[in-house]
């Protein structure tokens, strides 16, 4: 009975055993490995919606920075066209000032060569009357000399 006793004895310690280990440790483990494989598993879930996150801001940032260089490269030709445009109306500008400075000095030149004329003219008739005064005074009708020397200067 000795070795019945110490059998069942075994058996009973057994058991109590598998009821500390159930009761105590056995379901706080599985507890606290469903907590780490849920944890695991957001984990995981959260990596994935950072990386998808990831993936989307690499996209949106792509396409901001196509879009800042399309809006440079159309800013960048307005400016050249602005400036083409300035440079043309400056080159046109220049042309219509040099035209002005061009008629003025013509003009200038026409009134130079009027004044010289009327100089020449006076100086023309200041001798043909002093030749008309010798010639008058040889003669004696100095009205009829007098009338064509000025027809001749008129005629000059």
């Amino acid at each position: 009975m000795n070795l019945t006793a110490t059998i069942f004895g075994q058996i009973g310690t057994f058991l109590v055993l598998v009821f500390f280990i159930n009761k105590v440790l056995w379901k706080p483990m599985i507890q606290m490995l469903e907590e780490r494989r849920a944890k695991i598993s957001d984990g995981l879930a959260a990596a994935e919606r950072s990386q998808h996150d990831l993936e989307l801001a690499q996209q949106k940032s792509a396409d901001k920075l196509r879009e800042a260089k399309q809006k440079a490269a159309e800013i960048i030709a307005k400016a050249e066209k602005q400036a083409n445009e300035r440079i043309e109306q400056s080159k046109d500008e220049a042309r219509d000032e040099g035209q002005r400075q061009l008629d003025a000095a013509k003009a200038e030149i026409e009134q130079e060569a009027s004044r010289a004329k009327e100089q020449l003219r006076e100086e023309v008739m200041a001798i043909a009357l002093a030749a008309a005064e010798k010639v008058l005074a040889r003669e004696v009708d100095a009205n009829a000399h007098n009338d064509f020397v000025k027809k001749m200067i008129q005629e000059l």
